[in-house]
């Protein structure tokens, strides 16, 4: 048997949206709301659910713009750049919020899901992962190069659980200060790890970007993959 992936549709308290359910080999695990970067649930995210339902969690991914309109998939040229970066000023943090309590719920009902779930997420998806651990939501949290956390840790004693950081050195978007700050702040949180990549950029673990660094992506994933069996 293989992995088994299908869009699924999850009724919120504001309307009825798509996720991407990729479901392990075995049929159960562990849950995993994973959550987009500013381009959409595209290919290189439904990849990445693909990827850790091969490692054997359940993933389910929120199509979170589905507000501006359903299955918008970017790529990352000037144009997919421009209008991800209209739909992520168009979209409203609390919106996303209700939205991620939605799937989680819908998540922690299916049957394939066996034990705990956590958020885990890119850029934007990666700054909401922690909102999400801040809010209750999940029982682990893992947060890549997420964009804004800095702005928020105010949220940082809201976290009571294990939470993981990946930052890349040379992120253009994320600016080094930013990471100290965040790193200062959770230095005195055993359950919280940062993980800082030499030479990486922003985007490092999409292998569509001309960011991608495959060093920095498969530590990241190999950390994030012992996190999440110590966790879940």
């Amino acid at each position: 048997m293989s992995i088994t992936t299908q869009w699924i549709d999850i009724a919120g308290p504001e309307g009825t949206f798509p996720a991407y359910l990729a479901v392990p080999h075995l049929g159960k695990g562990p849950g995993i709301i994973l959550l987009q970067e500013i381009f959409g649930v595209n290919e290189h995210i439904r990849t990445v659910a693909e990827q850790y339902a091969a490692d054997g969690y359940v993933v389910l991914v929120p199509d979170l713009f589905w507000r501006e309109g359903k299955h918008i998939e970017l790529g990352y040229d000037e144009a997919g750049w421009k209008r991800a970066v209209e739909l992520m000023q168009a979209s409203d943090n609390e919106h996303a919020l209700t939205d991620i309590n939605a799937t989680v719920a819908a998540l922690r009902a299916r049957p394939e899901v066996e034990g705990k779930i956590a958020s885990l997420g890119y850029c934007m998806g990666g700054r909401l992962a922690y909102q999400a651990a801040a809010a209750g939501l999940v029982d682990a949290a893992v947060a890549y190069y997420g964009g804004g956390i800095q702005n928020k840790l105010d949220l940082a004693d809201q976290v009571k659980v294990p939470l993981l950081m990946h930052f890349g050195s040379n992120d253009s978007h994320i600016p080094s200060e930013a990471v100290q700050a965040i790193a200062e702040r959770f230095e005195q949180r055993e359950e919280v790890e940062i993980h800082i990549y030499p030479g990486a950029e922003h985007g490092f673990n999409c292998n569509y970007r001309d960011s991608y660094d495959m060093r920095s992506s498969v530590q990241a994933h190999g950390n994030t993959l012992v996190f999440l069996s110590e966790n879940l």
